[in-house]
């Protein structure tokens, strides 16, 4: 998906980063289209120290790509491992058959959701004997009595595989199976948001001021929506059960992913300008010598 949609992210950012909104929706598109929050905030990283962009307009591609990535878990909560022979097959067929590199890249890109897919239902499947693990039952218990321990090692988790939603796509399968509770499902989701702020942080070294004040807001925003879910962590368990009545354990934790980044975004936006003044005010650009 990078391959084929890397110059079309470029032009997007380039034309539609002037209004903080507009940004949003942007980094929100993006990240849906590339299938990972990281590389459209490093994308966005990358054009700064390039100087194309300034940290005022990165900062809406940051909150869009936070909300973005919450696609991937709705598609993970979905039954979708019965139907990955489809895009393997068609996939496969393309890049086969197919003469031109684009219509190729197309094929390769069905041909690895297909591997996504199956992959998943393997996941499924491999963490049924862990039902009959003391060890596990222990472990996870642990996670349901201690929210603090749960979001750590969510984080954790996240700092090892480079992916949030890798996280709380484990979390989304512990979840089919019944094998961890919704309190400790949302735990290790809160836990992905801190780390995946690791990437974006390790993009801004040897960068300009104006990428380190991109990768700080990225860890600031996402810092203080976890610190507020927490807070808030049994209302914020309730809404999730009134919004998702009748479904499945998956699907809840999908929809927690995604009703956390969304109102967290939404109520940042009014605190976007004093993020942004602290940040300018902590790190000021150098001044040239004349």
């Amino acid at each position: 998906m990078e391959d084929i949609s890397t110059e079309k992210a470029k032009r997007m950012i380039a034309k539609y980063t002037g209004n903080l909104i507009l940004s949003i929706f942007v980094g929100m598109a993006l990240t849906i289209l590339l299938g990972s929050s990281s590389a459209v905030i490093i994308l966005a990283i990358v054009f700064i120290n390039a100087g194309t962009m300034r940290f005022r307009q990165a900062i809406g591609i940051i909150m869009g790509a936070n909300i973005g990535t919450t696609f991937s878990s709705q598609l993970i909560a979905l039954d979708v491992g019965k139907y990955a022979v489809i895009p393997l097959i068609i996939g496969l067929c393309i890049d086969f058959f197919a003469k031109r590199e684009t219509i190729k890249k197309y094929g390769n890109a069905l041909f690895y959701f297909g591997m996504l897919f199956f992959g998943l239902f393997i996941m499924e499947q491999s963490v049924l004997p862990l039902r009959d693990s003391a060890l596990f039952e222990k472990w996870i218990t642990r996670i349901d009595q201690n929210l603090i321990q749960g979001t750590l090692i969510g984080g954790l988790i996240t700092l090892i595989v480079q992916s949030s939603s890798a996280t709380v796509g484990m979390a989304i399968v512990l979840g089919k199976q019944n094998l961890i509770s919704l309190a400790g499902g949302l735990a290790i989701m809160l836990g992905s948001e801190l780390g995946t702020c690791s990437d974006t942080l390790i993009a801004t070294i040897k960068g300009t001021r104006q990428s380190l004040k991109a990768g700080l807001f990225h860890l600031l925003f996402n810092f203080i929506t976890i610190v507020t879910g927490l807070l808030v962590f049994d209302y914020f368990l309730q809404f999730v059960l009134l919004v998702s009545q009748g479904q499945p354990l998956n699907n809840q934790i999908a929809n927690a992913h995604m009703i956390f980044n969304l109102v967290g975004v939404l109520a940042f936006l009014p605190f976007v300008n004093l993020t942004e003044k602290l940040l300018d005010y902590l790190l000021p650009e150098k001044l040239t010598k004349a």
